[in-house]
């Protein structure tokens, strides 16, 4: 049996749903180096299909991909009872886009992923994963 104390030093886990392999790959490996966990899926339909989504500490979503749009891949997840937070990412949102994930309370970051926007909102997202994780 694991301890709490062994529970809250586990690394948080992050899902990135992306449709572009390269994006993929990269954010899995930067985020690897900044202590994360990482789970990668191309597209909602994979995702849903996984057995551990419910492990998923944060999910990174993708906006644009084919069949399920980010917000729409969110809102299922809300729908399956997946209360963990998540993040949008995209390209210039328009400002439907915007509206609907301010509605839905789902924080945007802008591609390119410059900087450490994205790993201050995820580590933002996890702040309170220990007390989550021990009680």
């Amino acid at each position: 049996m694991v301890s709490s104390t062994e529970l809250s030093k586990q690394p948080p886990i992050v899902a990135v749903v992306d449709d572009d392999a390269a994006v993929c790959n990269s954010l899995k490996f930067a985020l690897e180096l900044e202590g994360f966990t990482v789970r990668t899926y191309a597209s909602g339909a994979e995702l849903f299909r996984a057995r551990d989504i419910a492990k998923c500490d944060c999910f990174v979503v993708d906006e644009r991909m084919p069949g399920m749009n980010g917000l729409e891949v969110i809102a299922e997840m809300r729908e399956k009872h997946i209360s963990a937070p998540a993040i949008l990412i995209i390209s210039q949102p328009s400002a439907r886009v915007s509206a609907r994930a301010a509605k839905s309370r789902v924080p945007i970051v802008e591609k390119p992923l410059l900087g450490n926007t994205l790993v201050e909102r995820i580590r933002e997202a996890c702040s309170g994963l220990s007390d989550r994780k021990t009680s």
